[in-house]
């Protein structure tokens, strides 16, 4: 080990330790590789069984919040506003599949997005509005969300019926499979899936309970990349990994193509299994992330007197930011799920594409409503927190920004909001009604703002 220690620089060492620091999350799931296995991990891979040859589906989500006005000793160029705000969001998509030849599927996304997250999407890691990001503009914009092509190799004979649904073909799908995914779409359509927190359209609305706020995944500021990406089905065991494309600056729309220069690496083994005949998943993700990323010590390190420091002006190919997370769902009755995330990142260099969160955790339960005869209901309450590293607080309280936060100065505490909401089905098929109500304290990571409650309506539809 000594030797190991004298052969390694510094900076390698450093990284070593804290992925040795990160090695509980995979002995948990290494251990629940024992329980019972269970049905498989969301879609099951193709089999080549002839069904329809297209399909096309729609969706459509309003989101109305309102915040009231709340107390903070100071404010900064990112923070959240202190003032009543109201902002809505809107966003229409149209699903499009073809089978092309054996194991072959296009999928083809058009999307229109518009309206604003409040104050901009600024001042919260944990941002209210799942459908919002930084996006300067707020007016309806069209533009390509995906377009992909899925080629899938049956490696057995054994097949399981899949349902007609967004991007799936109805089929008859193979138990052990090979599938290769190579376009645009999000990195969050194949990894940190989840049953009972799957996204803003119909459940959570915050950024942090759709996706684990430490997984700073490749993305443009709508949330898609380019990438390609290798899916293993076996049985009860999923493994996935993807190659993805970077933003060419942070939060940017451009992506940058040359792989040579910025590139994120994925990967993610999850575990089907049944805990007292109930079904329940296991995930572990890991991501390297390769790109012109700037240092928050170095941006301390040479900060003007009297300016705050600036993380841009450090920015250098070669940067890279690392993490796990760990993800469960569980099934406590026919009615009642339980499901959690946490995650962990070094935070040493700029947050790049999702949220300002190192650390994560969360916990949440979802009631369906057939227990009061309206099967198509459902109730969810979940609690997150979020905390930073030593680095990135640090820089914060000297008045640096980040992409998404900057009071100015930092009182830091781990920034913890929690989240209920009733998802209603009317008599009309495709139709759900949402109220949701969320609770945030310490918006920012900052002790001297807040508390901050957001009230907000949702409309879905989809066809």
């Amino acid at each position: 080990m000594k030797s190991l220690i004298y052969l390694c620089p510094p900076e390698t060492m450093k990284k070593l330790q804290n992925i040795i620091k990160a090695l509980p999350l995979a002995l948990i799931c290494l251990a629940l590789c024992y329980l019972p296995a269970a049905a498989q991990d969301k879609a099951p891979q193709a089999d080549s069984t002839h069904q329809d040859r297209f399909n096309l589906h729609f969706q459509t989500t309003y989101i109305y919040q309102y915040k009231p006005m709340f107390g903070a000793s100071y404010s900064g160029p990112h923070s959240l506003s202190t003032a009543e705000e109201r902002d809505n969001s809107i966003t229409a998509t149209l699903f499009f599949g073809v089978r092309l030849w054996k194991g072959a599927e296009l999928y083809i996304n058009p999307e229109v997005a518009g309206g604003s997250g409040l104050s901009g999407a600024y001042g919260m890691a944990a941002s209210t509005n799942g459908e919002t990001f930084r996006v300067g503009d707020p007016s309806p914009t069209l533009y390509l969300a995906r377009g992909y092509l899925k080629q899938t190799i049956a490696l057995s004979k054994t097949t399981t019926a899949v349902d007609d649904a967004y991007n799936q073909l109805p089929a008859r799908y193979a138990s052990r499979s090979l599938s290769f995914y190579l376009g645009k779409f999000g990195l969050g359509d194949l990894f940190d899936n989840n049953a009972y927190a799957s996204g803003p359209r119909t459940s959570f609305l915050n950024w942090c309970l759709m996706s684990n706020g430490a997984w700073d995944y490749a993305a443009n500021l709508r949330g898609y990349t380019y990438s390609f990406t290798t899916v293993l089905q076996w049985d009860n065991m999923t493994y996935k990994a993807a190659l993805a494309a970077l933003p060419t600056v942070a939060n940017g729309d451009d992506l940058n193509t040359n792989l040579g220069q910025e590139y994120s690496i994925n990967g993610e083994v999850t575990r089907a299994y049944k805990l007292r005949k109930r079904d329940g998943h296991l995930r572990l993700l890991a991501y390297y992330n390769n790109g012109d990323m700037g240092n928050y010590n170095q941006a301390l390190a040479q900060a003007w007197p009297w300016f705050g420091p600036s993380v841009i002006d450090t920015r250098k190919l070669g940067r890279d930011k690392y993490g796990v997370g760990l993800n469960f769902d569980q099934q406590l009755s026919s009615t009642l799920g339980i499901f959690g995330r946490a995650g962990w990142n070094d935070g040493q260099n700029e947050t790049w594409c999702f949220t300002e969160a190192d650390q994560t955790v969360s916990l949440g339960l979802v009631l369906n409503g057939a227990g009061w005869k309206r099967k198509d209901d459902n109730v969810g309450v979940a609690i997150v927190a979020n905390g930073l590293s030593q680095a990135h607080q640090k820089y914060l309280a000297a008045g640096g920004l980040g992409f998404q936060l900057g009071d100015g100065k930092l009182n830091y505490a781990n920034e913890t909001v929690a989240e209920c909401y009733y998802n209603l089905k009317p008599v009309a098929a495709g139709i759900w009604l949402s109220l949701d109500y969320q609770f945030a304290l310490n918006p920012g990571y900052n002790q001297d703002r807040g508390a901050v409650n957001v009230f907000s309506f949702r409309a879905h539809v989809e066809l």
